[in-house]
């Protein structure tokens, strides 16, 4: 599948969640024998870890079908960077969507900034740069920390940017909207 056709697919799922026509995951018993051998997951998403957020509901997929680094305000460090190489690497995934969402607390704490703690001081320092210039709008900030995360994967990741350069990958941002249950992408 290409990363066309992985996008489509995700919003393609998303519409069946915003309708209520989910088709749903069925589990009843041992996983089928193609997920025992390993995983063939059509796209790799980077999605805050809120829990009122989970990707395989918002876009009405199923066991094995996203590879999902899940991390506080969807910041590109450098253990989601390594994971999002071995997907792409390893997986064959051909999209990456880095998602954020309404009301994220993680924006919210950079916002508010003051000493947070060692490690939560260094994931907050991560969203800093879509703070400039100075905005206070929380949902402006995270749509901009999305590209923000994106932009790094390109620029510290060789791997990454050579997939993106060659156009075997794209990656996309989106925003997740609590209101009407909608992924929108940029």
């Amino acid at each position: 599948m290409n990363a066309d056709e992985a996008l489509d697919r995700l919003k393609q799922g998303n519409e069946r969640f915003r309708t209520g026509r989910t088709v749903g995951v069925v589990f009843d018993g041992p996983l089928h024998e193609d997920l025992i051998q390993g995983q063939q997951p059509f796209a790799t998403l980077l999605s805050c870890s809120d829990s009122r957020v989970p990707p395989e509901i918002l876009f009405d997929t199923g066991l094995g079908d996203m590879f999902v680094i899940r991390v506080a305000g969807n910041v590109a460090n450098l253990s989601s960077i390594a994971s999002i190489e071995y997907a792409v690497r390893h997986l064959g995934t051909k999209l990456i969507v880095v998602m954020a969402h309404e009301n994220c607390g993680a924006v919210g704490a950079a916002i508010e900034g003051g000493d947070a703690g060692k490690h939560l001081n260094h994931l907050l320092s991560l969203i800093q740069p879509a703070l400039e210039p100075p905005e206070k709008d929380a949902d402006v900030i995270a749509r901009r920390n999305t590209r923000v995360s994106a932009d790094r994967m390109i620029n510290e990741s060789d791997i990454l940017r050579s997939a993106v350069e060659k156009d075997d990958v794209k990656i996309v941002t989106a925003f997740f909207h609590f209101s009407n249950s909608e992924v929108e992408f940029d």
